[in-house]
């Protein structure tokens, strides 16, 4: 079987003969083509019949509508089949490994998405008066306990609605802080392999940014950053582990060279899911980080949310903590809403991720403090397991052992004629979902894997078996089996750089 040139499967004639043709359906065997909703129906039609009513008139206060609403018509079983269609088309943890590093894909324990579901937890409204909603308040209380335990840390925000919001939050903590002690300080040092939100933030709150170049073993220059260290500074912004899923060794001196700079120490906590139970950020001199709770505890990931991103902080930061939050009182649970001077004030309207904070803290809960340790544990074994088992068909970024991700680079590629784009696309016709491409932008054509703890052994194999075919046929000079993937899938490969800069965001009929 051969591909068009939109990537549609194609299938010889009977006898031999050298013609091709399409399947007349559009649909190879059960992988069934799909046209957009509006392509299957009409707006002249509708799965419901309704009787003529020419005298109808709508109590809607002026608010009806002047113009067809264009939706297409369509009977129930056609509804249905459409996104059935479409929900096959998708892939997610519950089809297979799903090695997005920096992204720590894990699977989501069915038991804690029925906890979410509970009735009081999952038509919970925030506007309920706080007697009605007791529970949710200690829930909210106990959640925070845990992740102030697990990073030895005395205070907590879990108003932050992801990742980026809980770096403004921990960034607009430190303005706060260092305003109160009226230093008017103007820099944020970010390490060139920090998370890109990292920068953003620090220019979204003001400040200006300074990068920080890391060493040939891919951690940071801690000679560089103690030098660009001065009473300019307000922050550094430093994962740990690293985006090149390495853990930075140096942490407490890099920690204590901050501090006696007068400058914060802020962690980017996306990679916590390696170290958690393990090691506790407060230890190691950090004053704010972040947690991704859709990364560490359950949270559903992708899609563009939800997300919950819950803030902790050290003693030095603790006075400036966003409201509302959760105190306990003698008569039960109360939410604290007054602004006082020190802190940064209302960061949202409502907490609004209840579902978020369901699911993780029953993932802590049902775990215990050992299996929070041992996801961990199992989570650096699967990652170091990929790297030992791809290193002599593939290069390795960095030497040693990493932590919770496996970083390649493309140097195994040289004069195959195969870039990192195109092995990502062939992985796509090997029934997975590629690894992050590109990313850290310090290892050129960098491939970034991260199995986290959800994969078993014999998955883990299937996987690495995949991979070293792969490169073994890259290295073999079967160019075309990778410049024109994916072949088996709905859709051949798109051009990328139109899409990014010509996106087509909306249907037209026309």
């Amino acid at each position: 079987m051969s591909m068009n040139s939109q990537g549609r499967p194609t299938a010889a004639t009977g006898g031999g003969e050298s013609a091709q043709f399409e399947s007349f359906s559009g649909h190879v065997g059960l992988r069934l083509a799909e046209p957009l909703i509006y392509e299957l129906g009409t707006v002249e039609t509708t799965g419901v019949d309704f009787e003529a009513l020419d005298d109808l008139e709508l109590a809607v206060g002026g608010l009806e509508r002047t113009s067809e609403i264009g939706c297409p018509g369509l009977a129930e079983p056609d509804v249905v089949r459409h996104y059935t269609r479409l929900s096959r088309r998708n892939y997610g943890i519950d089809m297979g490994v799903f090695p997005l590093g920096s992204c720590t894909m894990k699977h989501n324990p069915r038991l804690n998405e029925k906890m979410a579901r509970l009735p009081g937890f999952g038509d919970i409204h925030p506007l309920a008066p706080k007697r009605a909603v007791q529970g949710a308040f200690q829930l909210m209380d106990e959640l925070s306990h845990w992740l102030m335990t697990l990073t030895n840390m005395p205070a907590v925000a879990l108003s932050p609605k992801a990742g980026a919001h809980g770096e403004l939050c921990g960034v607009m903590a430190i303005r706060a802080a260092l305003e109160a002690r009226g230093d008017a300080r103007e820099i944020i040092l970010c390490p060139e392999s920090a998370h890109g939100t990292n920068p953003a933030t620090a220019a979204f709150c003001g400040y200006k940014v300074k990068s920080i170049p890391a060493k040939d073993n891919g951690k940071v220059d801690i000679d560089a950053l103690k030098a660009a260290l001065d009473d300019t500074v307000a922050a550094v912004m430093l994962t740990n582990p690293n985006t090149c899923g390495l853990f930075e060794t140096e942490i407490r001196e890099i920690a204590d060279a901050i501090h006696k700079a007068g400058a914060f120490f802020y962690c980017d906590g996306a990679n916590f899911n390696a170290i958690m139970g393990k090691v506790c950020p407060g230890d190691l001199g950090v004053d704010a980080m972040h947690f991704n709770l859709h990364k560490t505890f359950s949270t559903p990931h992708g899609g563009g949310g939800p997300g919950s991103g819950p803030v902790v902080f050290s003693d030095a930061l603790k006075a400036h903590v966003p409201v509302p939050y959760v105190v306990k009182t003698a008569d039960g649970f109360d939410l604290v809403e007054d602004i006082d001077d020190a802190s940064m004030g209302r960061l949202t309207a409502f907490h609004g991720q209840m579902g978020m904070y369901v699911r993780a803290l029953s993932y802590m809960l049902s775990h215990g403090g050992d299996g929070i340790q041992q996801a961990a544990e199992d989570a650096v074994l699967n990652a170091n397991y990929v790297l030992a088992s791809l290193s002599d068909v593939m290069t390795a970024s960095f030497d040693g052992p990493c932590m919770h991700e496996a970083l390649f680079d493309d140097r195994f590629l040289k004069d195959t004629g195969v870039t990192t784009l195109d092995f990502a696309k062939a992985m796509i016709d090997e029934g997975y979902h590629p690894m992050t491409m590109y990313f850290p932008l310090v290892v050129h054509g960098a491939m970034l894997i991260e199995p986290t703890e959800s994969e078993s052994k014999a998955n883990m194999d299937q996987f690495i078996r995949s991979m070293r075919g792969l490169a073994g046929a890259a290295k073999a000079g079967e160019v075309e089996r990778f410049s024109g993937a994916p072949y088996h899938a709905p859709w051949g490969r798109l051009d990328e750089t139109q899409a990014a800069r010509q996106p087509v965001l909306r249907y037209a009929s026309e």
